[in-house]
């Protein structure tokens, strides 16, 4: 995966005993089982230790495959037996002894490969959750690897008489192959989880091709950026048929209908909506629909992991302490970070929790304002056990304004008004929550208006505030302030704050 994907929201994922259950019934790995419960020393394998084509038939039998089953083309059952085979050779489910080394002092050099169990299959009936997991990702690895292959008539043709491959005559780049595919499985994972931890509707094919080749400040696609986005869109329908079956994505093909090929390079006689990239909703899915499956954000997410993204998931604070649990939170979005806090609380005493969350929420750092923030959200989840916590940093110069706001929120009447100072301070520390949370929307904006209409003479006192963002919360609401006049005092004051701290 690409190393500078940008900070990923956390994914809600399945226990490992329903991922496992899913892994074991995906139909590839299945059939990859089937076939190394049924294989033996009988079975007759070839060089490379694919099953010879005699033995083929008996394959696509067992896996209940045969001819005229289900509908199948003449050799289709055939070939799933065949991927199904590699996929349990390459994983260990059995395992095929060199020939050349059966062969050594004996008189028949061309004999094939002995079959014989792996040690894999057994994790299969025996493994933990974890363990069938960790081999299904070596399936995944089998069929990620065919998937980003060149075509079988393309590599039969580049085969020189030497019978080495001529890989520049292919025009292929394994790495660069690897790498888009990797990237498109990125943005699907990404668009995935971005609305709290996962998402239940498809993505459209065009839109996928379109996110790893449109750049992000093009207007109307240019017909070259279009021909571009419709091969990739073959390219990935092709390869999304390969990924369905080890259980990775839910997919919708390409209808075949619209694969009119264009006799001089072979894109789609037409891309949906050329100038958006879109469809209408009665024709979506005839340009291909796909999603993760719960058991693809896995394998995805392990994926990233291995190449060193950082991939949070919902629930892996839970055992951290407080002050992890605020910093963890401040970038997920708003449902994720609420699972994730109510998670940390559920193995907490409510009045024990509280205090250590303001306890974690003081400090000077940049990251503080948003601490607090969060603070004040997760004790709303905690609710009336927090009251006594929450009256004890009533008088604390950093918490005291977010005390008072939790208690009034909560409906008590005997709140001591706050003095002036900290009503500022508490102005100054929300603001710089937001901008780091959010930039600068539009709701900040009107937070902003609203302090300066409420206070006259807010700049004359905002600067005055002992807190290390003012001068830069101040810099801002000069920006975010649409009258031209507080703009300016905004600005003015950011001055002054930075003259007072340099000072």
């Amino acid at each position: 995966m690409p190393g500078d994907r940008p900070f990923l929201p956390p994914v809600r994922l399945l226990p490992d005993a329903e991922l496992a259950r899913d892994a074991l019934a995906a139909p590839l790995f299945s059939r990859a089982v089937r076939l190394a419960r049924w294989a033996g020393p009988e079975t007759r394998v070839g060089a490379g230790g694919e099953l010879i084509d005699e033995q083929l038939p008996d394959a696509a039998e067992v896996l209940g495959l045969g001819a005229g089953a289900n509908g199948l083309s003449e050799g289709d059952g055939e070939a799933y037996a065949s991927e199904a085979w590699r996929v349990a050779v390459d994983t260990g489910l059995v395992t095929v002894e060199d020939p050349d080394e059966q062969a050594h002092g004996r008189s028949d050099e061309g004999a094939e490969g002995r079959v014989t169990p792996g040690e894999q299959l057994g994790v299969v009936t025996s493994g933990a959750p974890r363990d069938i997991l960790s081999l299904w990702l070596d399936a995944l690895d089998v069929v990620f690897a065919d998937a980003t292959a060149p075509v079988l008539d393309d590599l039969a043709a580049a085969i020189g008489a030497d019978g080495e491959i001529d890989f520049e005559s292919l025009d292929w780049d394994p790495d660069a192959e690897a790498e888009f595919l990797e990237g498109v499985l990125g943005n699907l994972y990404l668009l995935t989880v971005t609305d709290g931890g996962g998402a239940e509707g498809p993505v459209p094919l065009p839109v996928l091709a379109a996110s790893m080749i449109v750049p992000d400040d093009m207007g109307e696609p240019t017909d070259d950026v279009l021909e571009q986005v419709s091969e990739a869109m073959m390219q990935l329908d092709e390869q999304f048929r390969l990924l369905e079956p080890i259980g990775l994505v839910s997919y919708v093909p390409v209808d075949e209908a619209l694969m009119v090929e264009d006799a001089s390079d072979g894109t789609f006689d037409g891309v949906p909506d050329a100038g958006s990239l879109s469809v209408d909703e009665e024709d979506v899915t005839r340009y291909g629909m796909v999603r993760l499956t719960p058991l693809g954000l896995y394998g995805i997410r392990a994926r990233m992991l291995e190449a060193g993204v950082d991939a949070p998931v919902v629930g892996e604070l839970a055992d951290k302490d407080a002050h992890a649990l605020l910093d963890g939170v401040a970038r997920f979005p708003e449902l994720s970070a609420r699972a994730e806090t109510e998670r940390w609380l559920a193995g907490r005493a409510p009045a024990e929790a509280a205090r250590d969350l303001l306890a974690a929420a003081r400090g000077a750092d940049t990251g503080a304002p948003l601490r607090r923030l969060h603070c004040q959200q997760a004790l709303s989840l905690v609710g009336a056990e927090a009251g006594a916590a929450v009256r004890e940093v009533l008088d604390d110069a950093e918490l005291g304004g977010l005390a008072r706001v939790w208690l009034a929120e909560l409906g008590a009447s005997d709140v001591p008004p706050p003095p002036e100072s900290m009503i500022f301070w508490l102005a100054v520390d929300t603001i710089a929550a937001q901008l780091d949370a959010e930039g600068e929307p539009d709701e900040l904006q009107e937070l902003v208006e609203g302090l300066v209409g409420q206070h006259s003479g807010f700049f004359e006192a905002a600067w005055r505030v002992d807190h290390p963002a003012t001068a830069e919360v101040l810099e801002a609401m000069g920006r975010l302030h649409r009258d031209r006049t507080a703009s300016k005092a905004a600005r003015k004051a950011a001055f002054k704050a930075r003259s007072r701290a340099g000072g």
